[in-house]
């Protein structure tokens, strides 16, 4: 009977060890950091597919948004803190219910346009500089298994896959690569956008391969973000594998591991 009783003891220890452990995962996710994946070749090259990071959940307070599956009891933002223009943020797509990773480029009031592939931010063109080429190997890349798009396609399995680079200088001095794949793309001429209040407008930095603000929700796109969607702000790369999975050491990035996402 003694050793009955003390093995019901243990299996008992052992599950309110596991259950306090997920209790403080939970609330470590929720008010500190959030971790993510990278699965789309949207922001390259400063995110590449297979960069994992951790999301910095308190950047701009909290909302429901910042719960698992949305479950925070909270009405509007609490302990709000304004983001800035530049930051890499990630936020919960207002329709889509899908957690999406853009760069901010677009405050309440401004007006945002993209004009022969070059972005106007309140009538004014940003700052561009030429930065040559950004050259990956042109095979299956991730978990989807997708490859990436050239702008000198065609390109052979195993080639060099090039993408024209640029340096980005927002107004407010924040500097980042943009990459072009093709000239007088479907989104690089558009309408004037005013972005409402209380509301952002996202771009990809890889500008002829994202489904971002440019794009209206009504066809799947990002439209604008409201602030209670924005879950957090990304500001530096901790792991990074090109393969499928995380123990193929064989495709680590080691050159990215704490790699920093800001070109200062």
């Amino acid at each position: 009977m003694a050793a009955t009783a003390e093995k019901k003891d243990g299996i008992w220890e052992t599950v309110k060890t596991v259950f306090w452990a997920l209790v403080i995962a939970g609330v470590f996710r929720t008010l500190f950091f959030q971790p993510f994946w990278i699965p789309s070749g949207s922001m390259k090259e400063t995110l590449l597919i297979g960069d994992f990071l951790f999301v910095n959940k308190w950047a701009y307070g909290y909302s429901r948004y910042s719960c698992p599956f949305a479950l925070c009891p909270i009405t509007g933002r609490i302990f709000a803190s304004d983001p800035e223009r530049g930051d890499i943020v990630v936020f919960r797509h207002p329709v889509s219910g899908d957690d999406l990773i853009k760069r901010l480029v677009g405050l309440p009031g401004d007006r945002i346009q993209v004009r022969e592939g070059v972005l106007y931010i309140n009538d004014e063109a940003v700052q561009l500089e030429d930065a040559g080429d950004f050259a990956e190997t042109y095979e299956r890349q991730g978990s989807a298994g997708q490859y990436p798009r050239c702008e000198n396609a065609p390109v052979g399995q195993g080639g060099d896959c090039l993408k024209g680079r640029q340096i980005e200088t927002l107004p407010n001095g924040v500097s980042h690569y943009i990459l072009n794949i093709e000239d007088n793309g479907f989104a690089d001429n558009t309408p004037v956008f005013t972005v409402p209040e209380g509301h952002f407008f996202f771009m990809g930095d890889n500008r002829d391969n994202s489904v971002d603000s440019r794009f209206p929700q009504a066809t799947g796109g990002v439209g604008f973000v409201p602030f209670e969607n924005l879950i957090g702000r990304a500001d530096r790369v901790m792991f990074s594998s090109a393969g499928t999975s995380m123990l193929a050491f064989w495709t680590w990035r080691p050159d990215r591991f704490f790699h920093s996402l800001s070109l200062d």
